[in-house]
């Protein structure tokens, strides 16, 4: 059985990985779709407004087709280098102004986002003739080739578009063709939360069955354990109670075959022996079978006969009855209470404080104190006992049914492990509660508070 659980448990763990693992995969899909899609949006909204610069400021693009030719022609003139001709490019006295306009007309255009940008020149060729093609600088998109825009780095950008433009001109009778290309990056400020936002219903949906999935399993698992718990209890009980039983059904049967012998029932003092242990270990069965049925009452099925009694009477009436059972235990009262009246019932609680007395002489007592006093406007009644203790781990367990303390694996005391259930059932009948303060190797007390 115990296997079983194990392997199904290993099971569920890796299917809850698996599925886990699929749906996590799923978002990531979703989500890179979702970047294409805003990405492929952007791109377009952004190329409708920019396809070149002449609808941003005719000026400047005048300017800086002037500048264009004029460093062209110096370069046929052989005044100024490739290098030159760059710097001249990238150090033009109108970048920052156009930075600006681009900026204002995104700002009007596309007004839900916030958009950097950065233009940068990626090849100046000057063709001298048909045939021949100077290539002042052809470079892949540096943010150091940064004509415009505000970007510091191209690493989070995306590309927008390509813009190649064409300049013709003529210089000492030599007909010239300049060809430039830039390319427009930009990156959306929080885009990240753009995308998120629109993916809410998604990911709520994907965290909704995550967590579904965690609490079913969580859920399974706790009701495996709890479903091999209680096997593992009425297995227990099964075993107790057979031993308890098999003791008076011996006795029984060997105390009939002795009456059967002629010799025994002639002798009318052998046979009232015999009978008297008959009718003891009948007894003793008839209590097994009721302490059983009692014990699966739960305290609001059980139909208590209450009456008003003077409690420190009654509770010296159920120490002199242990004192005759139990002569060779030391047992003490410490009353510090007198005259209490309280509507009980009688004959359940008798049962509840025997049965905590002789769980006090199972586990090793040779000295019990009982003790009353007044705890917070309740009758509170202790059982002190030197026994051998009970470890803290297993206090919270000593009022479940079946339970019963144990060292290791064996049981060192017989019981059905019924009997400080029937306690806590009854007491809680009584709308009272029970509690335990023990130390191992120093003795028990259980306190029974009752409703003054």
């Amino acid at each position: 059985m115990k296997q079983k659980i194990n392997l199904l448990i290993a099971f569920s763990v890796v299917a809850l990985i698996v599925l886990t693992t699929v749906q996590c995969y799923l978002v990531k899909t979703a989500y890179d779709y979702k970047v294409a899609e805003f990405h492929t949006q952007i791109k377009n909204e952004i190329a409708q407004i920019t396809n070149n610069y002449s609808d941003i400021d005719s000026v400047l693009v005048a300017k800086k087709e002037a500048l264009y030719k004029d460093l062209s022609e110096k370069y046929i003139q052989g005044k100024n280098n490739k290098t030159d001709v760059k710097k001249g490019i990238l150090g033009n006295d109108y970048q920052d102004i156009l930075t600006q306009r681009i900026k204002l007309k995104f700002e009007r255009d596309l007004p839900n986002f916030k958009i950097d940008f950065a233009i940068v020149l990626n090849k100046f060729i000057l063709y001298k003739n048909a045939k021949k093609a100077d290539t002042i600088f052809s470079e892949k998109p540096f943010i150091q080739n940064r004509l415009y825009g505000n970007l510091v780095s191209l690493n989070h950008a995306f590309l927008v578009r390509n813009y190649v433009g064409t300049t013709n001109g003529t210089f000492e009778n030599q007909n010239y063709n300049l060809l430039t290309e830039d390319s427009m990056y930009v990156s959306v400020i929080d885009w990240e939360m753009i995308i998120l936002r629109r993916m809410t219903f998604i990911l709520i949906l994907s965290l909704f069955s995550i967590a579904t999935l965690i609490s079913l399993f969580v859920i399974a698992i706790k009701a495996l354990i709890k479903q091999k718990k209680v096997s593992d209890v009425k297995t227990d009980f099964i075993n107790n109670i057979t031993h308890e039983l098999k003791t008076p059904l011996a006795t029984l049967g060997i105390s009939t075959k002795i009456l059967e012998q002629k010799n025994i029932r002639d002798n009318d003092e052998n046979f009232k022996s015999i009978v008297n242990t008959i009718s003891r270990q009948n007894n003793r069965l008839q209590s097994l079978i009721d302490q059983v049925m009692a014990n699966s009452l739960a305290e609001n099925e059980l139909e208590l006969q209450k009456e008003k009694i003077q409690t420190e009477d009654f509770l010296l009436s159920i120490v002199d009855d242990f004192k005759i059972a139990f002569p060779k235990i030391d047992i003490k009262t410490d009353f510090q209470t007198t005259k209490t009246i309280l509507a009980l019932d009688k004959f359940h609680l008798t049962t509840a404080f025997l049965n905590v007395l002789e769980n006090a002489v199972k586990y090793g007592s040779n000295q019990i104190t009982v003790k009353t006093r007044i705890v917070e406007n309740q009758f509170a009644v202790s059982f002190e006992d030197d026994g051998i203790g009970i470890e803290k781990n297993k206090q919270s367990l000593l009022f479940e049914k079946f339970y019963r303390v144990q060292q290791g694996n064996l049981h060192n005391t017989k019981g059905l492990g019924l009997g400080l259930y029937y306690v806590n059932q009854i007491v809680k009948a009584h709308q009272g509660s029970v509690n335990v303060v023990s130390d191992l190797g120093k003795g028990t007390q259980f306190t029974i508070l009752l409703k003054v």
